[in-house]
């Protein structure tokens, strides 16, 4: 459909007609409880899931050999493409060749490189044989300058295989980190002091009879991966991720997203399979479902976003999920080319936002450009969820989504809201939940309360006390609340995302300081991008120059202002900012691989700075009222 054949009425996007999609509707059941407690669920069961993940490679590989599974560009920038019946045939090699080398529960797989053809071939070959295997984020090998992470996890995994895809890129790592019991395996050569397999040798080892084996004794309890949290409050942990998990949360997905039934879904999708949103939702919705998934190497962030901008010039995907700076970089590009919008539009039944909230006019914008191509917008989703729960839990529909909302729990989940200091926090328990940490009792027994519920630390709300269908919001990190000097708590979750929006598209991250002091200021990490379009001279600077720079200090002072204004008591009103000249360091933790920033380090790496903000006479770097 043409751009000049649509006329869009002076309304409201919210007015406007919604691309119709099926959505499994469900009625939910609340129990309340004499504590306070509520426990939510559907009413409506959830239907049986399969065995092994692996059981939908050979459904598809025998249904649909010749589709297109995965597919990624080569060096030549063309489309490098493995079928279904093609994948079948590389993962029952690769299976081959680890039962071959004794590798077990005992002798796991790292897989140290991200998104790639022969990562993905080895993860389904370690998942058809029965052997774990744990995706770490490539940031712990190649940003890290101590490698105090990805020690952490090889002493806690003790890997009998190690494979990264570029011998030269992770030579370091290979050299710093691994033990001689670890075998290497790249695609390509490693410098000459590192020995090494190729994985062209690993797939050229002839299929065994002892893959079916292995294959039909992988049950629901078998551990099929291992995904490392970010290690925001400690070492990272190990997050067992069962063939059970999996799978019925592939179901749950499907129990919601009842169009996946019907049309096989098609992904252009970035985001790191060492991570749950990844590497388990939209890599097993495409599995599940018989789709293609086209790995995109670009990412939410300049001289990146241009890859992602090319591959949706080409590929036009049936759902797009993205974090919310992702969608943020999309919208210029969108509403700069009309191919672009007409490619991306064209087939797309859902959008899904998840690991913060999206601001207002982003969300507008997308709604608008839709409206503009196709005639009418395309669902916008998202729900709450972590590497603990699989991740898919809780769900909004098209009708209540919102930045904030988060909806309700999914067939097979039970919600917990249990009261914890003056809040209600979020447990869940069913099929899709993890039941522990990696080799760690400690950390297991902590996360579950004496009901089995696992306490995700996430504090939740109705939207209409009186209206259960209406969903749930977010209230804030139970742990990063706390209390100002006069006893006032300060509910950080809403409020950063609050101020975030008010200084949208100029900040990035922000952390609330104000523990048992007087009012609440700000440490700002600034969004250089939008930074940037403040002043010429800024189109080349970095963070330092951004933070003093007059016109940038000038905006910040203005918006803090307005939001000052808007403060309805001493929880609410930020009486000082200071934009940071640093960037968040992954080695002292003040940021994960995922781009999500640990209040708690930075308040305590940038000790000085906080001091600053509340000195009697404040430095010149620190904009006050």
């Amino acid at each position: 459909m043409s751009q000049a054949a649509i006329e869009i009425p002076a309304l409201r996007p919210e007015d406007q007609p919604m691309r119709a999609i099926r959505l499994g509707r469900y009625h939910h059941h609340v129990e309340r409880r004499s504590d306070g407690a509520l426990v939510i669920s559907a009413s409506e069961p959830l239907e049986a899931w399969p065995q092994r993940l692996t059981e939908k490679l050979l459904y598809w590989a025998g249904r649909t050999p010749d589709r297109t599974f995965i597919a990624r560009r080569g060096p030549d920038r063309k489309w490098i493409r493995i079928t279904y019946a093609e994948a079948l045939d590389k993962v029952t090699r690769l299976a081959s060749a680890f039962l071959a080398r004794g590798l077990s529960a005992e002798r796991p797989i790292m897989i140290l490189s991200g998104n790639g053809l022969e990562h993905a071939m080895i993860a389904l070959a370690a998942l058809h044989a029965g052997i774990p295997y744990a995706p770490i984020s490539a940031a712990y090998s190649l940003i890290s300058g101590d490698f105090a992470k990805l020690k952490h996890i090889a002493g806690v995994m003790t890997p009998g295989l190690v494979f990264a895809d570029d011998g030269a890129a992770f030579a370091r790592a290979f050299r710093t980190v691994f033990p001689e019991g670890a075998e290497i395996v790249t695609a390509t050569p490693t410098p000459d002091d590192i020995a090494a397999t190729s994985y062209a040798d690993l797939l050229a080892t002839a299929p065994s009879p002892e893959v079916e084996t292995a294959f039909a004794a992988v049950g629901p309890d078998t551990v099929a991966k291992i995904l490392f949290t970010s290690g925001s409050t400690g070492s990272p942990k190990g997050v067992i991720n069962t063939q059970r998990m999996i799978c019925a949360n592939q179901v749950m997905l499907n129990s919601i997203f009842r169009f996946l039934r019907h049309t096989p879904p098609i992904l252009v999708d970035w985001l790191p399979w060492s991570h749950t949103f990844g590497g388990n939702h939209n890599f097993g919705i495409v599995l599940f479902n018989g789709g293609t998934f086209y790995i995109d190497d670009g990412k939410p962030v300049p001289g990146a976003i241009e890859e992602t901008i090319r591959n949706l010039r080409e590929i036009s995907p049936t759902l797009y999920f993205n974090v919310p700076k992702g969608y943020e970089c999309l919208v210029p590009y969108l509403e700069a080319e009309p191919a672009l919008r007409e490619t991306f539009f064209q087939h797309l039944e859902m959008n899904y936002f998840a690991g913060a909230g999206l601001t207002e006019h982003v969300w507008e914008a997308l709604d608008h450009l839709a409206l503009r191509t196709i005639g009418y917008r395309v669902p916008m989703l998202t729900g709450l969820g972590s590497t603990e729960t699989a991740p898919f839990a809780v769900t909004c529909d098209e009708t209540n989504a919102h930045s904030g909302h988060v909806g309700l729990p999914v067939p097979g989940v039970e919600l917990k809201l249990a009261p914890v200091e003056g809040k209600l926090e979020a447990r869940m328990r069913g099929p899709s939940i993890t039941p522990g940490y990696w080799r760690a009792p400690e950390p297991t027994s902590k996360a579950f309360d004496e009901e089995g519920f696992y306490k995700m630390g996430d504090a939740l709300k109705f939207v209409d006390p009186d209206d259960i269908s209406r969903g749930l919001l977010f209230d804030g990190r139970i742990s990063e609340d706390y209390k100002l000097a006069t006893g006032t708590w300060v509910s950080v979750g809403p409020m950063k995302a609050k101020f975030v929006t008010a200084f949208a598209p100029f900040v990035k991250e922000v952390v609330l300081a104000g523990i048992n002091r007087d009012d609440i200021r700000v440490l700002v990490f600034p969004d250089i991008d939008g930074c940037r379009k403040l002043s010429s001279d800024l189109t080349f600077a970095d963070q330092a120059a951004i933070a003093a720079h007059p016109a940038v200090r000038a905006v910040f002072h203005e918006r803090l202002l307005a939001f000052q204004a808007t403060a309805t008591g001493s929880s609410s009103r930020v009486v000082a900012l200071s934009i940071l000249a640093e960037p968040p360091s992954i080695d002292a933790g003040e940021i994960t691989d995922k781009g999500s920033i640990n209040q708690r380090a930075v308040l305590t790496c940038r000790a000085g700075l906080v001091e600053d903000l509340y000195a009697e006479h404040p430095p010149e770097h620190v904009i006050t009222l």
